[in-house]
């Protein structure tokens, strides 16, 4: 949105490339006498060195193409954050309604399965390139309309969903995409750990821009950025990616391409393995938001003052931008494969702590160990991309963005009405426990599924055989 022996259930299918061998040095020969210093002889004449390639996040950034898409990226992403924000406004001061406010937010999550599921097929049937500035220049269209000022508050939800049911299809492309642009390996891995650090830090500094725009300008008018950055993301890919042939072919029918789609669906959630890691992606992070969904009932329990609402709300951010920043640095590809498992059964626990109802400095602790604890999705890329057959690789990363922000927005839903029943600190740490336990089952299920440990009758489950071939 998730090892080393003698674990080999866990690792990579494709293991690292043997690291290549220096040619020898050439033998030293004295020099040849210096004219000017008598019978001096000089020493040995040293090889010029070549400059060192780049490694890690800069190896990403020395790509020109990934330069684009990640500037695409944080260009629409933080046109996205700050329409958000400011269509609640507009929505809110044109009702006087707060469950319509709050509806717009739900409008941006709940069309992700709509548009994940029915419009997979056009991540493998089309060009990247092409399906991503299409992409770009409806939601720049959907967006634009929005700024008329005859749009009825119900033509503003329903532009709204349909900018949300774009978006999986987006995201599902680009993520395959990456895999032509930096292949399937490490700088892959890397890549998507920066887009993913830029959707945290854009919900940062996303918020904090609308807020600040809407202080001088008015709702509309802080809409209009989001025309001109989804434009500029358009440009940007045009121009910057290489035009590469779709993965798959179709008859261009849109029976056919719903057709794709579903089948595209079943075959990925038909083959076990590949089932087992997208719900490593999934289960955990619906369960995680539950203290976000509840921060500003839970600030009200503990009677801490009104700015202790944002930063709840950062604190989990933070520690995911920055344990993300430290596993795609410091750790090894090997390293970050071995880390998944243990990191993904654990990683909830830091929600117990709710239990005690804690003040504000430990609850902020418990937070950012809980979002330093997605950290585990890097590795689980890898897996993902490594089991997922290239004719298959959009409808199945278009699915796994579709379902990720599905189950977020029910967690959420969920968090909300058990807290109608149960005190919020209890929720939350009730959110914690579940979700380990849950987390501890896929562990289970992620092992049993590595390669070399089910047959393949096992593997395909049901799914066609071509499905688990390479």
């Amino acid at each position: 949105m998730p090892t080393d022996s003698p674990a080999p259930a866990d690792t990579p299918r494709t293991p690292p490339a043997p690291a290549a061998q220096s040619p020898a040095p050439p033998p030293e020969r004295a020099a040849l006498p210096d004219p000017g210093s008598g019978p001096t002889l000089r020493g040995p004449v040293a090889p010029k060195s070549e400059p060192a390639a780049p490694r890690g996040y800069r190896a990403v950034f020395a790509v020109v193409e990934f330069r684009a898409v990640f500037a695409a990226h944080l260009l629409s992403l933080l046109g996205v954050v700050v329409s958000e924000l400011a269509l609640t406004v507009l929505v809110y001061d044109l009702t006087g309604s707060p469950l319509l406010s709050a509806l717009t937010f739900a409008l941006g999550l709940l069309p992700y399965i709509v548009g994940g599921t029915l419009f997979a097929g056009v991540a493998d049937r089309y060009q990247a390139r092409r399906v991503l500035v299409v992409c770009d220049l409806l939601c720049a269209a959907c967006v634009a309309v929005m700024l008329v000022p005859a749009t009825p508050v119900a033509g503003l939800l329903a532009l709204r969903c349909l900018v949300a049911a774009i978006a999986p299809v987006f995201t599902g492309t680009r993520m395959a995409a990456l895999t032509d642009i930096l292949g399937e390996g490490d700088l892959y891995v890397l890549g998507r750990s920066l887009l993913r650090i830029v959707s945290q830090s854009a919900m940062l500094i996303g918020f904090g821009t609308g807020g600040v725009l809407l202080t001088v300008l008015s709702p509309r008018g802080a809409i209009t950025v989001t025309v001109v950055t989804f434009l500029c993301s358009a440009v940007l890919l045009r121009f910057g990616t290489q035009d590469r042939p779709a993965r798959a072919t179709g008859d261009g029918g849109g029976g056919a391409l719903l057709k794709e789609s579903l089948s595209g669906a079943r075959l990925v959630l038909g083959d076990r393995r590949i089932r087992a890691l997208m719900l490593l992606f999934w289960l955990p992070a619906m369960f995680v938001v539950a203290p976000e969904a509840l921060a500003a009932p839970y600030a009200d329990t503990i009677g801490a003052p009104p700015a202790a609402l944002g930063l709840l709300l950062c604190a989990m951010a933070v520690g995911h931008i920055g344990a993300e920043l430290f596993v795609g640095s410091a750790l090894s590809p090997r390293n970050r494969s071995r880390i998944v498992l243990p990191v993904a059964a654990v990683g909830l626990l830091p929600l117990l702590v709710y239990a005690a109802r804690p003040g504000l400095p430990l609850a902020l602790a418990a937070l950012a160990l809980a979002g330093a604890g997605a950290a585990y999705v890097i590795g689980l890329d890898q897996w993902f991309v490594d089991a997922v057959p290239q004719e298959l690789r959009g409808r199945a990363m278009t699915l796994l963005t579709a379902g990720l922000m599905t189950v977020q927005g029910l967690g959420m839903a969920l968090a909300g009405l058990a807290a109608e029943f149960f005190p919020v600190h209890q929720v939350v740490a009730g959110s914690g426990i579940i979700g380990t336990v849950c987390a501890l089952l896929l562990v289970a299920e992620v092992r049993r599924t590595a390669p070399g440990q089910m047959s393949d009758t096992e593997g395909r489950d049901g799914a066609d055989r071509h499905v688990t071939s390479r």
